[in-house]
């Protein structure tokens, strides 16, 4: 068994300017086929993770074919077996040219620990050309996206450098608790996306802490009150209307001061009950 020589026609039509059209081509989605080489099936795990919801390779344009002649990219692990030799070469052939070829893993890029073994060939580069090592062992998710996305130039897309050395505006500063503790702040908008989901929320937050804004007095929990009822009846929507209550009675009276007699009835705060 002699080392694979690439035929002349997959080499001419594989040289740099053809690669390099080929990436202008696949930046915007490209599919790869995986090729176990004789792997101990650690970077299979761990590309399997990699295009799980939890990594969202999609959003690369990253997607797994199951056939060689459907891919863009060649993603080869493991150290090339003698059993594989021949798999290797005929998923290599059927890839349509140009094609990229990646090394996975140590063993992929180098052989790893069973370089030198008897019944394998060592790293893929030792029998086919190869364009991009990831090397790990085995490689993180993370770093075998970041590695096939820094190959398709990908994170030169998505990554552009700001400076702020010559800005001649500061940045916008937070804004003082109106209770004199960013805590309330944080409770409270966390309070309030909990009742009405993260954009709803935001609003909710907003409407009171625009409310409570205009009181002289905002560690006062009656001028407060007074100014939420209103800000409530205003609504137009009932739940917004409940909402105010309730972060009037769980968060606002946590901070200055809880008593019974200050609470709101949130129940029966908005009076426009006919319109709905």
């Amino acid at each position: 068994m002699g080392i694979y020589e690439v035929p002349a026609a997959i080499s001419s039509a594989n040289d740099f300017e053809s690669k390099l059209e080929l990436l202008k081509n696949i930046k915007r989605s490209f599919s790869v086929f995986r090729i176990d080489c004789g792997s101990c099936n650690g970077c299979e795990i761990e590309t399997f993770a990699a295009i799980t919801p939890m990594w969202d390779p999609e959003r690369f344009g990253f997607k797994l074919v199951a056939n060689p002649r459907h891919a863009d990219i060649l993603l080869c692990s493991g150290p090339v077996t003698r059993q594989m030799y021949y798999p290797l070469l005929r998923a290599y052939e059927a890839t349509p040219d140009p094609k990229i070829v990646v090394a996975l893993g140590a063993c992929g890029s180098t052989g790893g620990i069973f370089y030198d073994a008897y019944s394998v060939w060592s790293g893929v580069d030792k029998l086919i050309p190869v364009d991009v090592h990831i090397p790990g062992c085995p490689p993180h998710p993370a770093s075998i996206i970041y590695g096939l996305a820094m190959a398709l130039g990908l994170i030169d897309q998505k990554l552009h450098k700001v400076s702020f050395e010559k800005e001649d505006e500061l940045p916008s500063l937070v804004e003082d608790s109106i209770l004199g503790d960013t805590l309330f702040e944080r409770d409270l908008l966390v309070h309030a996306k909990r009742l009405m989901s993260y954009v709803f929320g935001r609003k909710l937050y907003d409407k009171f802490i625009t409310a409570a804004k205009t009181a002289k007095d905002r560690k006062n929990p009656l001028e407060v009150k007074e100014l939420i009822t209103k800000a409530a009846q205003a609504e137009e929507d009932p739940r917004y209307a409940q909402c105010l209550g309730i972060l009037y009675n769980e968060i606002y009276l946590k901070y200055v001061g809880r008593s019974d007699e200050l609470l709101i009835d949130s129940e029966k705060i908005w009076d426009k009950a006919e319109k709905w």
